[in-house]
């Protein structure tokens, strides 16, 4: 059984996990609010993880009521904790190996700031801190790439600066376990991306690749690892050049992000690597326009929830 957070109340969350629930695939226990899921399924309310397993037809859900009452499309900050609270607890029952993974419906990091004084940029960083994870790595996966961000959730003027040599080494050696223990690759094949316009052509838009990134690559060449020189961004996502690797190593957010979700914009998966148990999410927002309207889609969510199946699986 996993457990999926139901995420923002006010977002698409409750809504996408019922209409996961009713596809059917991996069993799951609900944790958040009891209230809102019923809006959209029949719930069953549960002390317990082994109660959970009993439960036949409607969705086991461990209930964490919200402080006020939910207005879709309107998230509010007073319900912060118990979105907190669901996430703590959903990560506390996968460490304990209650649960075999944890799935995550998206959340909005500004209501948690604004009402729970939430002090991390994401959900990667908060479940690192709440497993005691030094340095986690966030992989965007579909059908067809797969992708890791170096630098995050951060603004684009600080990534030549966060750009480190030691970030850059731990993020690919995180991402080398990674497919090898989560996704059954014995020889894993690393692109990266470079940092500037056509990887600096030479130290002429840049020297990042030069001085940051193609010492950190050497080091680890003379280990065993593959890894391609830095590559300019804008020719290294079309399909020939997809065959030549198994994931893509982009220095920031957007450079990753973007061809992922043009490939995999509904199915797209959100895989936290470094943590000692599996996590995936949908890889979207919490959709506050469309939520309540009966349109969300639970493609992305089903991915999630088959994906970290499929990395139980491999690691057991």
């Amino acid at each position: 059984m996993l457990a999926l957070t139901l995420g923002d109340p006010a977002g698409i969350g409750p809504e996408i996990a019922a209409a996961a629930h009713a596809r059917g695939g991996a069993p799951f226990v609900a944790i958040g609010s009891a209230t809102v899921l019923r809006n959209f399924a029949d719930v069953a309310v549960v002390e317990t993880v082994a109660q959970a397993r009993e439960v036949t037809g409607p969705i086991p859900v461990l209930d964490i009521p919200t402080s006020v009452e939910v207005i879709f499309g309107t998230p509010d900050p007073r319900n912060a904790a118990g979105v907190i609270r669901s996430i703590e607890l959903g990560a506390e029952l996968a460490r304990n190996g209650q649960v075999s993974a944890l799935v995550t419906a998206p959340i909005s990091k500004k209501v948690l700031k604004d009402g729970g004084g939430f002090a991390h940029p994401g959900h990667t960083e908060f479940l690192a801190h709440l497993s005691g994870t030094a340095r986690p790595v966030m992989m965007l996966a579909g059908p067809d790439l797969r992708v890791v961000p170096v630098t995050i959730h951060i603004p684009l003027a600080d990534v030549p600066a966060a750009l480190t040599p030691a970030l850059l080494e731990q993020t690919i050696r995180v991402t080398h376990a990674g497919l090898i223990r989560d996704f059954a690759i014995p020889s894993p094949r690393i692109a990266i991306a470079g940092l500037n316009p056509h990887a600096g052509e030479g130290g002429v838009m840049g020297r990042q690749e030069i001085e940051v990134i193609m010492p950190v690559l050497n080091h680890l060449r003379a280990e065993g690892l593959t890894l391609t020189d830095p590559l300019p961004a804008d020719t290294m996502f079309h399909a020939a050049a997809r065959a030549h690797y198994d994931v893509a190593i982009c220095m920031y957010h957007d450079q990753a992000l973007i061809p992922l979700k043009t490939l995999s914009f509904d199915d797209g998966v959100n895989v936290t690597l470094g943590l000692p148990f599996v996590r995936t999410s949908p890889d979207h927002g919490t959709a506050f326009d469309i939520a309540g309207k009966g349109v969300a889609r639970p493609d992305s969510l089903l991915a999630a929830i088959a994906m970290a199946t499929d990395m139980v699986e491999r690691r057991q």
